[in-house]
């Protein structure tokens, strides 16, 4: 009986097998009915007969009597993979572009509709292989040579991709020899779309893609480069993907070529690189093998110009770090358990990488080094921009191991900071103020400053000024003075007369300044003779105004009231300084400059510093020193002299040393002596002694002595070339002449007028009209004087010499001239009634005469 069943329900087919069945049968005959057509001979039959077979299975979709899909694919596997596939294959290598067109597209819609499009691979790729790689890839162009039906056919291979997964195995050579060819299309699209398709057969394949994918890293990293920004993004995303499933050996290959496009001008390509890389460290196999390599890549995007683009890398970076942390746990298990707080002087607590970050770059560090050192030299600039950005948050995350690497990066660092890219400079500055707050102040002082005193350079100064910059207060405090004398050292102080080096040598001193505050009280000494170097040597290069500044903040740690102040706190122990090399100095000495500037800036505190000043002014300005160094002295201490009061007379006490200022000074300096040089230098002494007498600091009896002393010299130098010198050496014997109130001796007193009457013959109206006042003045003096009969002589002779120059074309001076005579005529007014009787008519114009006659009549008559 049971048999008998069984029997029967053999022979009774079930209905929705029995209507698939009957539906596939139809469909075959309206196909077998169509496909004939497929090989006519000409274009447009076969045309025609491929736009029927689209219409028909466009219009006419099988479906199953209950409306089951899977069963609607099943029916229409077999006419699909029997009758049509073949067909269309063919046509693919049909001479006319639209029927191979129409082909693509009817393959594209059988391989969705089919139940089974795996069963079409042993086929399908093959013919897409012959159609897009031919037999040499390499050598030849695809048979296909319209870029769209490439573009087609690609996306038909990667249809087939998603359709079969798995199954796609068997075939992979084919696939991937297409692939490999489409990569380097010329056509962008078919590019991109042999990443994509890269990408899925990776994840398609994942047991046997690692034998194929090291094939396919030539060609993307041919296209990598591509002009079109879409297509460099596809290949990197492509390239992560195929790494990923693929053979972990291609990472060394495809890491150069990352590392270039971290410069590349558009941001949606470095953020690729960022995501791949940040996807390798996460997810790869062998990434352990790799990680000096991929942790550089992923770190340099954290500090991309497009903040989206750093965030993601950072936030990709922690990621890292706590993966590797936990799958290190056992490894860091006392790190973990005993975690202290970031160290106090950490420049971002709020913010420091977490302990799997900072390991991985400790443990990486000795590796990663070597390859950033080269790079930061490296002969294009962006690359030294990246290297050096990369160092700094190589160095923050490293923290306190950077000691063990510390001599390779300073040395680094010091010729980075040489660097004339601002950007570079910029970023090394920061990598070695974190060398300062990680690393203790005893073992970096002993290598910059070794390097200092080896060779020093703007550079190295630039990294000392960091180091210190960045260094906590605590630390420093022993060794501020240490610093400050080593700066001091002339070896450094002195070691260059480039602008920069002295603007670097001034960051060094604000630093020391900034960071130590109250604590660099005990440097103050050498801390002030630095910066009185750098005023000296680079004061005139734009420095004077920076140089202030930092005397205001030293001024202000040390509790005093401005730069003159703080000159006065110090001034004496500089000029005990420079008096040990004084003897040596010349114009261009360092120490003279220094000494110029003590003496311009010092204010009232020379007034207290008179014993130690002198003696260096006495020793300097002797006749057989450095004329250069004697005119800038001269020219300094005239400045000094106009302000004595506020300046070297501060207090009082400058008249004790007036006797050697006028015998060791000024008279071996105005004493002739042949040469322009000579010359110079007595118009500057001239100048100087001009500023003595004139600003009021001496007394009459004073002004007297050196009169006494110095009148024989002023008389000579009215004879000098330089007009200036003639015009103040006039003006100095009027003062002199005004002072004396009859202490001359006569026959000194006599030999005065002649000279002054020699100026009236001057080129210079100028000296003319001083030499006439000072005339006036020696009149009067003979008014005041009780022998005036013992001048008779002499003041008719001056009478007629004067009446000439009445007469003088120019009339201010015989204006002067005239004031002359009528202050001369109370002395013997008869005798210059005669004396201009006789010369009136050889006036060319009786004005003056006249006026003085009528001045002589309006006088008293002499008792």
């Amino acid at each position: 009986m049971a048999a008998l069943v069984a029997t029967e329900a053999a022979a009774s087919p079930d209905p929705a097998e029995a209507a698939e069945t009957a539906e596939a049968a139809e469909l075959s005959r309206v196909l077998s009915r169509m496909l004939p057509g497929l090989e006519a001979d000409s274009k447009l039959g076969r045309r025609r007969a491929l736009e029927a077979l689209q219409r028909t299975l466009e219009a006419a979709r099988p479906e199953a009597p209950d409306g089951d899909p899977a069963a609607a694919a099943a029916a229409f596997q077999g006419p699909w993979a029997r009758l049509l596939l073949p067909r269309l294959l063919r046509c693919l290598a049909d001479p006319a572009e639209g029927c191979r067109a129409l082909a693509v597209h009817l393959l594209d819609l059988g391989l969705r509709r089919a139940a089974r499009p795996r069963d079409a691979l042993p086929r399908l790729l093959p013919a897409l292989a012959a159609r897009l790689a031919g037999p040499e890839p390499a050598r030849r162009p695809p048979p296909e040579v319209c870029e769209e039906l490439r573009l087609a056919l690609v996306q038909l291979l990667h249809l087939a991709v998603r359709l079969s997964g798995a199954a796609l195995a068997p075939h992979l050579d084919d696939a991937v020899r297409v692939l490999r060819c489409t990569l380097l299309d010329p056509f962008a699209a078919v590019r991109r779309e042999s990443c994509e398709c890269a990408a899925d057969l990776a994840r398609a394949t994942p047991d046997h893609f690692h034998m194929q994918s090291e094939s396919l890293i030539g060609p993307l990293m041919q296209s990598i480069s591509h002009q079109h920004w879409k297509v460099r993004v596809a290949v990197i995303e492509a390239t992560g993907t195929v790494i990923q499933f693929g053979s972990g050996k291609s990472v060394d290959d495809v890491l150069p070529h990352f590392a270039q496009r971290l410069f590349d001008d558009v941001p949606q390509v470095r953020q690729a690189v960022a995501r791949v890389v940040g996807g390798w460290l996460l997810h790869l196999r062998d990434r352990y093998s790799f990680l000096h390599r991929l942790i550089p890549l992923l770190l340099s995007s954290l500090d991309d110009e497009i903040p989206e683009i750093a965030c993601e890398a950072a936030g990709l970076w922690e990621q890292v770090g706590l993966r590797w942390q936990m799958e290190n746990e056992e490894d860091l298990k006392d790190k973990l358990d005993f975690a202290g707080p970031p160290p106090a002087h950490h420049p971002s607590p709020g913010s420091r990488p977490g302990l799997g970050c900072r390991e991985l770059v400790f443990r990486n560090l000795s590796k990663i080094l070597p390859a950033i050192c080269h790079d930061i030299t490296d002969w294009v600039v962006a690359t030294r921009v990246k290297s050096a950005q990369l160092l700094a948050v190589l160095l923050l995350h490293a923290e306190g191991h950077i000691t063990q690497h510390l001599e390779p990066v300073l040395r680094t660092l010091l010729h980075a900071c040489a660097d004339e890219e601002k950007a570079v400079v910029h970023s090394c500055a920061r990598s070695a103020e974190l060398i300062g707050t990680f690393v203790s102040p005893e073992v970096f002082l002993k290598l910059i400053l070794s390097m200092l005193r080896k060779s020093p350079s703007p550079s190295g100064l630039l990294v000392f000024a960091s180091v210190i910059r960045g260094c906590p207060r605590e630390a420093l405090r022993p060794h501020v003075k240490v610093i400050a004398m080593e700066l001091a050292h002339a070896h450094i102080c002195q070691g260059s007369e480039n602008r920069l080096y002295g603007e670097r040598l001034l960051q060094c001193v604000q630093a020391v300044v900034s960071v130590s505050r109250e604590d660099c009280r005990g440097a103050g000494v050498p801390l002030m003779e630095v910066l009185v170097t750098v005023l000296a040597l680079w004061g005139p290069a734009g420095l004077g105004a920076k140089v202030q500044e930092a005397l205001a903040e030293l001024a202000a740690v040390e509790s005093v009231d401005g730069s003159q102040d703080l000159f006065r706190a110090h001034v004496g122990a500089l000029l005990e300084r420079l008096a040990a090399s004084h003897r040596d100095w010349t114009g261009r000495s360092t120490g003279f400059l220094q000494f110029d500037v003590v003496l311009a800036h010092s204010g009232p505190a020379l007034g207290e510093a008179l014993p130690q000043l002198v003696p260096i002014l006495r020793s300097c300005l002797q006749p057989a020193r450095d004329p250069p160094m004697r005119l800038k002295l001269f020219s300094t201490l005239s400045g000094l002299l106009l302000g004595a009061r506020e300046t070297v007379d501060s207090q009082g006490q400058f008249h004790g040393y007036l006797d050697t200022l006028i015998k060791d000074i000024f008279v071996p300096n105005l004493q002739w002596h042949a040469g322009r040089t000579a010359a110079a230098i007595r118009t500057a002494a001239v100048s100087c002694l001009w500023a003595l007498v004139s600003s009021g600091v001496l007394s009459d009896e004073q002004i007297q002595e050196v009169q006494e002393m110095l009148m024989p010299q002023i008389l000579t130098t009215l004879e000098e070339d330089s007009q200036m010198t003639r015009l103040i050496s006039c003006r100095i014997i009027n003062v002199f002449l005004k002072t004396s109130d009859g202490v001359i001796d006569a026959d000194k007193f006599i030999k005065i007028y002649p000279e002054l009457l020699k100026r009236l013959d001057d080129v210079s109206n100028e000296v003319r009209l001083a030499a006439t006042t000072s005339l006036v003045t020696w009149l009067e003096r003979v008014g005041n004087e009780a022998g005036k009969c013992y001048y008779q002589s002499n003041i008719q002779h001056l009478y007629r010499e004067l009446l000439v120059y009445l007469d003088d074309p120019e009339s201010a001076i015989q204006d002067a001239v005239l004031e002359a005579l009528k202050a001369g005529s109370v002395l013997f007014p008869d005798l210059l009634v005669r004396e201009m009787e006789a010369v009136l008519h050889k006036h060319r114009s009786p004005t003056h005469c006249e006026q003085l006659l009528q001045h002589l009549q309006a006088l008293p008559p002499a008792p």
